[in-house]
């Protein structure tokens, strides 16, 4: 097979979890199918940064997805795949789009100009595709809520992770020292936004036990000025610690050394964070709303998130009861190790076997 992939996002300097995903997800195609050939293809503003990077694998070629080069690839490729909800203007003989997330069209989440390209795109990639990739049940609701897309037309192929690695105490005690975080903490991994309902959360740990420490690792998104200002007015404000965007050798040793981690988001089209806490052995507290509740099953204590008092009351119970923490650390362990690259990279493949 020939097979095109937009490549964009995969080379991503600061990658979110679609960036994650786009990376892992053409290793393990290109792993699992060494007899097939793929064209990444990048659009301008990733295009160099992409050649300056090893490529994946021997079965891999780069292309630049940019008009008017991007007329040749019909040709030439077959079936083309859009791994982060978009399609080139040109026509393939076949193509596909994975969609990872429908929220800027579903909620008051980004700014108006922002949600009018994004569903501009969206509604483009869902008409012009053959079949659409749904990362979870919840974004395939949505797709036919909200784009009208046929049910027959959507796979919902769950993302992989990877497990978070072991680390050495000494290390571990070195980094808290380092970055001076002294108490126990709750973590938040994601972007400081207006969706991650960070707000609430504040408001939340401000009735838990001042021995506790929050740390939110994450970059400004929209509505990012408010958080700052309710974080601001806490009266445990000392106790917050805000580290920005963080590495991937960071991210590890925060998993590794929180104590709970607090994923109370409103919208979400999957939640990494969720299975890569799990991987960790870190209990989790989420929102039973979106795809959180799919991608968590029973290893996690499920709130509504917009209850302030049931998610304080959560938080506590997994921070003080050593049975439910060991329990869920057991049965975190068992849900990540259910989520591969491996397994979402040969659901792909056989997707695009059908489709040819």
């Amino acid at each position: 097979m020939v097979i095109g992939l937009d490549a964009t996002q995969s080379v991503d300097p600061l990658p979110s979890g679609v960036g994650v995903y786009c990376a892992r997800l053409i290793e393990a195609l290109a792993a699992a199918a060494p007899e097939s050939d793929f064209v990444l293809c990048y659009r301008a503003n990733r295009f160099f940064r992409a050649l300056a990077a090893p490529r994946p694998a021997a079965n891999t070629k780069r292309r630049l997805l940019e008009e008017p080069l991007v007329r040749w690839l019909p040709g030439r490729v077959p079936l083309f795949h859009g791994l982060n909800q978009r399609l080139p203007r040109c026509r393939f003989p076949c193509a596909a789009t994975t969609f990872h997330d429908l929220f800027v069209i579903s909620g008051n989440y980004s700014t108006r100009e922002f949600r009018e390209r994004f569903t501009r795109l969206a509604r483009d990639a869902a008409a012009r595709s053959d079949h659409i990739v749904a990362v979870s049940r919840h974004t395939a609701s949505q797709l036919e809520t909200l784009l009208g897309v046929e049910s027959s037309r959507i796979s919902v192929i769950h993302h992989g992770v990877d497990a978070v690695p072991a680390i050495d105490r000494e290390d571990l005690a070195e980094f808290r020292r380092r970055r001076r975080i002294v108490r126990p903490y709750l973590l938040h991994v994601g972007a400081l936004q207006a969706r991650k309902n960070i707000s609430r959360l504040v408001e939340a740990f401000e009735e838990l036990d001042p021995s506790l420490a929050l740390v939110l690792a994450g970059s400004n998104g929209y509505g990012a000025s408010e958080i700052h200002t309710r974080i601001a007015a806490s009266a445990a404000r000392s106790r917050i610690h805000l580290l920005g965007y963080v590495s991937a050798p960071t991210l590890s040793r925060l998993y590794r050394t929180a104590t709970v981690l607090a994923f109370p988001s409103l919208d979400e089209g999957f939640g990494l964070p969720v299975l890569e806490a799990m991987s960790a052995g870190l209990p989790v507290v989420t929102s039973r709303r979106s795809a959180l509740a799919e991608v968590a099953g029973e290893a996690a204590v499920l709130i509504e998130p917009t209850d302030t008092a049931a998610l304080a009351d959560a938080l506590r119970r997994t921070v003080e009861d050593s049975a439910l923490r060991r329990d869920l650390i057991q049965k975190g362990h068992a849900r990540a190790a259910q989520f591969g690259w491996q397994q979402a990279a040969s659901q792909t493949l056989a997707l695009y076997r059908r489709l040819q």
